[in-house]
């Protein structure tokens, strides 16, 4: 598939639809109790509906995607582990031993780890586009041609889930290294400084943390990313992780399903989405605020609020996960409280419209 078929997909996403959104609202203002007293939560019910075009909001039927590469740019000692976990945890994905697994279960989510690029071979399905990606610092990570593979995959997992009936996904990864490509990638699309974005990771000393800084600046200056072409600035100095996480909110867009977006790597991801597709941001729900530096400036451009505050920063979806069963309440309010009609008490004024 081209670019040129990228293009047309991404021209074909339509806003969402606001007279769904206006029936939710309808629905939430007749139920009884404060208006608007569960705020952002409201909102998410709201934008859910117009993004499936559906005021009959139902959220049963929920996947997870993590997707699993490996970054060259490790052998700069920007890690405190090594290349090998990457694989090592991806597989306990389907073994149910990890933090996002066991998260999952809880919250009746379906886990699909994705292998788009790990260095070594594993259980775990996918379409592995290259065996990890070049390092940053020496030259770019991955061909042009590489990243949209991966984008399009991305994309074509988003259709397989929703014929599947999934009704709401979930972007996770794993990846170590994905902090520093994650954090290069945000410089750019940002016109950031690499201090600014970048992180301690899964935990540097500060002799690592100033390495993990001069390997973002180092790899931006070698490559000479385009800023105005997120395809060029993810080729050059993202991951196939990011490339693949950037499908799947495009998927999302185009297939009108919500996407969570988890912490400061795959909102990263969701920015280069946005990028390539202004309207996609539609589409997006927040969850939670990563400890990242980073992530408050990536979330502030994609107009993001995240409805959970909780010193998260492990990855792998967890986040965007444990915002589900908060989703869930919300749902179940709007969809079985009753109405101050039924209720046989007088309608709230609405004082946001009437001030408005």
């Amino acid at each position: 598939m081209s670019e040129r078929k990228l293009k047309d997909m991404i021209d074909a996403v339509r806003p969402i639809d606001r007279t769904a959104m206006d029936a939710a609202r309808k629905r939430w203002n007749s139920i009884a109790k404060p208006l608007y007293s569960l705020g952002r939560l409201e909102d998410a019910v709201v934008q859910i509906a117009g993004i499936t075009g559906n005021a009959d909001v139902h959220l049963e039927s929920r996947g997870l995607i993590v997707m699993c590469a490996d970054n060259g740019v490790v052998e700069e000692g920007v890690t405190q582990t090594g290349q090998e976990v990457t694989a090592i945890v991806a597989e306990n994905f389907l073994s149910g031993d990890t933090s996002a697994a066991i998260m999952c279960e809880k919250a009746g989510v379906r886990l699909f780890p994705i292998d788009i690029g790990m260095a070594a071979d594993t259980k775990v399905p996918g379409r592995k586009i290259r065996y990890g990606t070049g390092n940053i610092v020496k030259g770019p990570a991955m061909s042009r041609g590489e990243a949209l593979q991966a984008v399009l995959y991305g994309i074509q997992l988003v259709k397989e889930r929703k014929e599947e009936g999934c009704q709401i996904l979930c972007t996770g990864e794993m990846g170590i290294g994905n902090t520093t490509t994650s954090s290069a990638v945000a410089c750019v699309l940002l016109s950031e400084s690499a201090g600014e974005m970048t992180g301690r990771g899964a935990g540097l000393d500060q002799a690592g943390f100033d390495r993990k800084v001069r390997a973002v600046q180092a790899a931006i200056e070698r490559n000479r990313p385009d800023p105005a072409d997120p395809l060029d600035v993810v080729s050059k100095v993202g991951g196939l992780d990011l490339a693949g996480l950037c499908g799947i909110y495009l998927g999302g867009a185009y297939f009108r399903i919500p996407v969570v977006v988890d912490g400061f790597i795959s909102a990263v991801a969701a920015l280069l989405a946005v990028r390539m597709c202004p309207l996609a941001g539609e589409y997006f729900l927040g969850s939670h605020t990563s400890r990242e530096p980073g992530t408050k400036r990536v979330m502030e451009a994609l107009k993001l609020q995240p409805g959970l505050d909780l010193g998260m920063c492990l990855g792998e979806g967890t986040g965007a996960v444990a915002f589900l069963p908060v989703l869930d309440m919300a749902c179940a309010v709007y969809q079985r409280m009753g109405t101050f009609t039924e209720n046989q008490i007088e309608d709230y004024k609405d004082y946001r419209r009437l001030e408005g």
